[in-house]
């Protein structure tokens, strides 16, 4: 035992005490964190006290619970653990619970996906467990492949890791493909039938430059997939679930492994947790844990953590749970979608940093699924309860601004009082990962104010998607913008008169649609809609024509770079057509690569790469990939009264050429714009607008937006022979208040 390791014990032992019972705080990372610093190499010195090995559970959605059921199975099986039970799963939090409990014969950790390259070759843990990967914090943690590269390069570091996969995810597929470890596959071998959202992950193939397609898809890019241009394809499943019953008493499925077919349940009733079943249920094979053990955890499992937390507060019955990016929010939708009760649902979003400070993925989310919902009403909180107040607005949903779940209480007793709903209405509260606690102490301490025989809840559809399978976006119940839209007779004497409608030419979302870009189209058509102006969206898909001729405005959005890649390959294909119609002050708004590939050259990686040479601009890059602009921005811009706000992530550097001029100059002291030195941002030429920023861009800008409308309108009336449309006034006042809100935090 070297000097290094016995200081990093004593000062690991001496911090524990001191938050546990001066700072009355659950010292769950701090301890390790000091002790790492102390030594570099606690990790190696600690393994050994996890005296028949550990397994580490990583993944995008999913961790915490299934870690935490996994400690329990083990448990149930008479096997003493280590576990980091409160998610704590950086390198600091690992290392302070195996610092803090007593020598077991297992760990069971939980691990962040990027920090398993820091943790994985020190533990040399017997088993990883990879439950998915989809986009997420952006800003941390980079495009997917990045994170790729990473878990691969820890199992490699490791080699005698045991890989147990979701191959129902072609991301993790990939990851098995290139290790040399063992790999064990599991997935689910039929259709949940689930509705499908907009905007998945991974639509191209992991091996080639074809598009993935499937046999069915479950949600996200979960499924049985395929390339029909190579043999990339879901692995064969080493354990398959199959049988799947989803209802209100929880999931139910046989699991057929290398020893049979079995029948395992779970209480938790979402398509979700049916993953989280079978993962845990493969692990806990492949170590030994008997499965009576294993359905005996899954049964008591109610680790009362805010994960699909259930409360009795006033004689209604509440839901809580975390949600952290699109593909977590849609499946939390789908289980609120089901309740087609009265009911109120509060969402709160934070952009802290371990949540990310780019919130632009909130526009990925199909709130338009409540939309239609009778009887409901939705407050936005968070840090970012503006921002999401208006992306609510423009999916048909009007969302009071919520100081905090006690103020969402307080407005549902009111709206009680005055016959809004029943005092028995059903409450759902969706919070991203610092927005959860706050909001999960709240709840707890009303629970504990509840009289004793109401504390048990009886929530037994609240987790129920059984409806969600038959569901649609339909068209809103109400208006967001009703006092400010054209009225509804105004709408059908346009659809009477035959009136031309906008074209919109979406480019490419299947594969530019990184940063909830597509959130500007929808912008875009729902502020003609408001007005009565008829609008026609075309999403032209990889491999497929337009006529810009026949267009009004064009919009390109950003993609990861393999995608952006074959992106800009069909781009420069129709480079012609494009340029005449740019020359033709044909409106187009690009953003972050989609702004890039308008220039003489961009960055694919670290590679210059030729663009479409529309505008006389050229990206390039100083020092490493990684070395990149990452932060929110306000600017002055020509474009707009108000200040334009933003959010920029580029690891491009780009130059304006003479006589270019910027969308904007950036004026806050935070951002960059274009590159490192002029604070200039984006470049406007004739009736083209590139820009880094996300957000997306006309959420919080809506005078920009109707910039680019007035010209589109322009067109269309040369295009048509058809009078210009003047565009009438909205209220703008959630936008605003968004923009000001930022604004005031930047200045």
């Amino acid at each position: 035992m070297s000097l290094r390791f016995s200081l990093a014990k004593a000062a690991g032992a001496v911090s524990t005490w001191g938050l546990r019972h001066a700072a009355h705080r659950p010292a769950a990372n701090l301890p390790g964190k000091i002790a790492l610093k102390i030594d570099p190499s606690l990790l190696d010195e600690l393994r050994s006290k996890c005296t028949q090995g550990s397994v580490i559970t990583v993944g995008t959605n999913g961790k915490t619970s299934t870690n935490n059921l996994l400690a329990d199975a083990f448990e149930a099986a008479g096997r003493t653990i280590i576990c980091n039970r409160t998610g704590a799963n950086l390198a600091a939090g690992i290392s302070s619970a195996l610092l803090q409990q007593p020598a077991a014969q297992w760990g069971v950790f939980e691990c962040d996906e990027l920090w398993l390259a820091h943790v994985l070759p020190h533990l040399r843990s017997n088993y990883v467990l990879l439950l998915n990967l989809f986009r997420d914090q952006l800003d941390r943690c980079g495009e997917i492949d990045r994170i790729q590269t990473s878990i691969a390069g820890a199992l490699t570091a490791s080699p005698d890791t045991v890989l147990v996969y979701n191959a129902d995810d072609p991301l993790c597929a990939r990851i098995a493909d290139e290790v040399p470890n063992r790999t064990v596959a599991f997935g689910l071998s039929e259709s949940m039938g689930l509705a499908q959202n907009t905007v998945t992950d991974a639509q191209m193939c992991q091996k080639c430059d074809g598009m993935v397609r499937y046999h069915y898809r479950q949600y996200g890019q979960l499924g049985d997939y395929f390339c029909d241009q190579c043999d990339f394809a879901r692995p064969t499943l080493d354990f398959a679930g199959r049988d799947i019953a989803i209802g209100s008493a929880g999931v139910t499925m046989e699991v057929c492994g290398p020893a049979g077919c079995e029948s395992v349940h779970t209480p938790q009733p979402t398509p979700y947790a049916a993953y989280n079943l079978v993962a845990s249920y493969a692990l806990c094979r492949e170590v030994g844990i008997p499965t009576a053990d294993f359905q005996r955890a899954q049964d008591a499992f109610n680790p009362r953590n805010g994960r699909l937390q259930r409360y009795r507060l006033g004689g209604r019955d509440v839901l809580l749970n975390l949600a952290k990016n699109p593909t977590g929010f849609n499946q939390n939708l789908k289980i609120v979608e089901a309740d087609r009760g009265p009911k109120m649902v509060a969402f709160f979003i934070n952009d802290q940093v371990a949540d990310g400070r780019d919130i632009s993925w909130i526009w990925d989310i199909d709130f338009e699924e409540l939309a239609d919902q009778p009887d409901t009403v939705v407050f936005a909180g968070g840090s970012r309860a503006h921002d999401l107040a208006v992306r609510l607005k423009y999916a048909g949903i009007e969302a009071a601004v919520i100081e905090n779940i006690e103020d969402a209480f307080a407005r549902l007793g009111a709206l009680t009082a005055a016959g809004v709903l029943p005092a028995d209405a059903a409450v759902y509260a969706i919070a991203n990962y610092t927005a959860l606690p706050p909001v999960h102490a709240a709840l707890d301490a009303m629970e504990a104010a509840e009289p004793a025989e109401a504390a048990e809840p009886a929530v037994s559809d609240l987790a129920s998607p059984s409806h969600a399978e038959g569901a649609d976006s339909k068209a809103p119940s109400h208006d967001a913008a009703a006092s400010a839209s054209a009225s509804a007779s105004a709408s059908a004497s346009a659809t009477a008169t035959s009136e031309p409608p906008v074209v919109i030419a979406h480019m490419l979302p299947d594969l530019l649609n990184l940063y909830g870009d597509g959130g500007n189209v929808r912008i875009l058509e729902q502020r003609l809609r408001w007005r009565g102006i008829p609008v026609e969206v075309r999403r032209i898909q990889h491999g497929e024509a337009v006529d810009f001729s026949q267009v009004d405005l064009v919009f390109m959005g950003g993609g990861p770079d393999r995608e952006q890649k074959l992106a800009s390959e069909q781009l420069l294909a129709m480079r012609d057509e494009l340029a005449a119609y740019v020359e033709g002050d044909g409106p187009l708004l690009a953003i972050c690569g989609g702004y890039q590939i308008l220039g003489r050259q961009w960055l694919w990686g670290d590679e210059l790469v030729p663009g479409l040479g529309l505008i006389d601009m050229e990206t390039r890059r100083p020092g490493t990939s990684a070395d990149r602009l990452i932060d929110n921005m306000v600017l002055e811009s020509p474009l707009a009264a108000h200040p334009v706000v933003g959010y920029e992530n580029h690891a491009g550097r780009t130059y304006l050429g003479e006589g270019v001029v910027g969308f904007g100059r950036v004026v806050s002291s935070c951002g960059h714009g274009n590159n490192d030195d002029d604070r200039v941002e984006g470049a406007r030429y004739k009736n083209v607008v590139g820009t880094y920023s996300h957000g997306p861009l006309l959420s919080k800008n809506p005078e920009v937006a109707d910039w680019l409308l007035a010209r589109a309108l322009e067109r269309r009336a040369e295009r048509t022979g058809t009078p210009a449309a003047d565009l009438a006034p909205l209220d703008d006042s959630a936008e605003l208040a968004a923009n000001a809100a930022m604004v005031k935090r930047l200045s």
